[in-house]
């Protein structure tokens, strides 16, 4: 049997409902008492009971997070960046893994876990614009990503458009203007997503710069990994279609490429600049180094987890939904600029800009 608050009670020397304040924070408990009830607990090894409690306040002080694929850095790192912001203001987070599957997500949406979190943050990828209503759900829920915009809750997204343009202006004007896409959404497939939006802003960069846009560099890998990444760069290789940069959709994406490159024995940036998307950790320690754009993941989760909080704390009250995008910015790394170049003086790795919100510049 595990310690119970009598437990707590009679080895801290207090009441019941004293150990309840101090387990449920209560704020009116002087300072020495609570000091007594938090090493009784620790010395009994107390855990509360989520469930009790929850009946009793009608929150479990829990909130849900489903995202694809945790295997794949951006979501694992966001997962990461959501616990702690969570952690900050006293709530736990139960993660669900929905493997990007249309049934998954739906029953995300509506399963049976729901009644273990107060609310959910929710990045879906195989549902679309036209699932807008299945989002109407009796329950606080943040929706994350690029698939469903104008739906009836709350939404945290990206400048997915403004941000890969940058990205694209920064190797323009390093002078490279034979600049591949890796990543673009394969034929067909309609609707929002963050390829399609990336794919707007390397389009948008490239008219205004006046270069013709060249439909061989264009390269289609599903899904976002290494391999495919790597095996787009070499077919670009084997067609001999020439390229003097590449804008990788995201940073797996972007190792894999580095890797063909290397490879293929050309060099990074000399011969090829590379620069890609999310600003995962790992891009830090690749060799050479990789240039990213960073969308604002940190920011991102604190945006959500507030957010969400808020709408658990209106219970039941419906205000018109809201739309947040936190700033982004260009991190200057070795596969655009060198490792030599003074815009590293940090060293390899180092993150040398600052942040800008929706912006084309290129930061330095």
């Amino acid at each position: 049997m595990g310690a119970t608050l009598h437990d707590v009670a009679r080895v801290a020397g207090v009441s019941i409902k004293t150990v309840s304040n101090v387990v449920n924070d209560y704020p009116h408990v002087r300072p020495q008492t609570r000091e007594r009830v938090l090493s009784a607990i620790r010395e009994l090894g107390y855990r509360p009971n989520v469930s009790a409690r929850g009946l009793r306040s009608g929150r479990t002080g829990v909130i849900g997070l489903a995202v694809p694929a945790l295997r794949e850095n951006y979501f694992a790192e966001l997962a990461d960046a959501v616990i702690r912001a969570a952690e900050r203001r006293g709530l736990s987070v139960l993660i669900e893994q929905t493997n990007g599957d249309r049934e998954k997500e739906l029953q995300s949406l509506s399963g049976g876990r729901l009644h273990l979190t107060d609310g959910l943050l929710f990045s879906p990828v195989s549902l679309a614009q036209a699932d807008a209503d299945a989002l109407d759900v009796p329950i606080p829920l943040v929706l994350l990503g690029e698939r469903i915009f104008g739906g009836p809750t709350d939404h945290v997204t990206m400048h997915n458009v403004s941000s890969a343009r940058a990205a694209v202006e920064h190797l323009l004007d390093l002078g490279r203007t034979r600049i591949a896409l890796i990543g673009a959404p394969p034929a067909g497939d309609a609707g929002a997503s963050s390829g399609s939006l990336r794919l707007d802003g390397y389009r948008q960069a490239l008219h205004a710069a006046g270069v013709a846009e060249d439909p061989r560099l264009i390269r289609v890998a599903q899904p976002w990994n290494r391999e495919t990444g790597a095996a787009a760069t070499w077919r670009m290789i084997d067609e001999g279609v020439p390229f003097d940069a590449v804008f990788a959709l995201n940073d797996t994406l972007g190792l894999g490429v580095l890797r063909a490159l290397g490879e293929a024995e050309l060099r990074v940036p000399e011969d090829v600049a590379v620069i890609a998307f999310d600003n995962i950790d790992e891009s830090r320690f690749s060799v050479p180094s990789l240039s990213s754009v960073d969308p604002g993941r940190d920011q991102i989760a604190e945006m959500a987890v507030d957010m969400l909080l808020e709408r658990i704390q209106e219970k039941g009250e419906r205000r018109p939904p809201r739309q947040m995008k936190p700033d982004f910015r260009i991190v200057v790394r070795e596969s655009t600029v060198g490792a030599s170049s003074p815009h590293e003086a940090g060293g390899a790795g180092a993150d040398v800009s600052g942040a800008r919100s929706g912006s084309s510049a290129v930061n330095t």
